[in-house]
């Protein structure tokens, strides 16, 4: 996409009432009427040619709602989980958008454009300092992609935050010609106590996204600004579900400083599958 329509995509993003839209995308998903669902599935896999051979259920009529079928799970062994003492496996199917150092607080997004952790994490704390100096990467999740999110190694869940915001597209375009994109939209953040020191994980929403559901809570759009404390009873092991979006979007990882090297296969504009060796502490 040139400059010039790349503009024209945002200013009409700036100007669709995001929210009510998604909100209206909210209620059609979740239709159970069996016509309306079914269209709605058959044209997705038409249009996306989703990969149905992988997906537990392989029908339609399988699921009970649109959001049933784009939340579904796979075949046992679909996604094995890579075991190796010490490593970080990606957290989702999708797309590298970026990763690397977080230098001085500041992440880069693309090209001349970057967001402070505090920005991200929504708070300047003792808990947001961990990670000044530390490691990130940026999944992006197509409509395509398996959409549930697993823990990319195993932690327990000490404090999560739901973020209100922005709900711009966060698609390659989007990302290149919005400032702060991740740290303008909803998303919920997490922080999980694991062996090798803090790792939070964002689940950034996005234009359409009817929803974050985690294996703690649910999170609809529009939801006011909430704060939650957890103990450890929340303890989800590497590999293990923790969250999923109701449609697209991206999960943004963060360590703390000299804790994390990437793979050498793992850059920008990568695709990886869930499970999949990222790096190693």
């Amino acid at each position: 996409m040139n400059d010039f329509l790349a503009e024209w995509f945002v200013a009409l993003q700036r100007l669709t009432p995001q929210h009510q839209l998604s909100r209206l995308v909210s209620k059609l998903a979740e239709s159970t009427h069996p016509r309306t669902k079914n269209l709605l599935i058959r044209q997705f896999i038409k249009t996306y040619n989703v990969n149905m051979d992988e997906a537990a259920g392989s029908s339609d009529n399988d699921y009970a709602s649109f959001n049933d079928f784009f939340t579904r799970s796979l075949k046992p062994q679909s996604r094995p989980i890579d075991n190796t003492p010490g490593s970080i496996v990606s957290p989702a199917d999708g797309t590298i958008s970026q990763l690397g150092a977080i230098t001085q607080g500041r992440i880069f997004q693309a090209k001349g454009r970057h967001f402070s952790v505090d920005a991200l994490l929504g708070e300047h704390s003792p808990r947001s300092e961990r990670f000044l100096n530390g490691q990130f990467a940026t999944i992006y999740l197509s409509p395509r992609d398996y959409h549930r999110v697993h823990m990319p190694i195993s932690g327990s869940l000490e404090y999560c935050r739901y973020i209100p915001g922005k709900l711009f597209s966060v698609n390659t375009t989007t990302t290149r010609h919005i400032d702060g994109l991740f740290a303008r939209n909803e998303r919920l953040v997490s922080f999980f106590n694991t062996e090798r020191g803090r790792c939070a994980i964002v689940m950034v929403g996005a234009m359409l996204v009817a929803g974050i559901e985690t294996v703690w809570g649910n999170y609809p759009p529009g939801k006011l600004k909430t704060e939650q404390f957890s103990d450890s009873h929340v303890a989800l092991k590497k590999g293990e579900e923790m969250g999923r979006f109701k449609f697209g979007s991206t999960v943004i990882l963060l360590f703390e400083e000299n804790s994390v090297t990437w793979g050498a296969t793992c850059g920008p504009g990568n695709t990886i599958q869930m499970g999949k060796r990222m790096g190693q502490f």
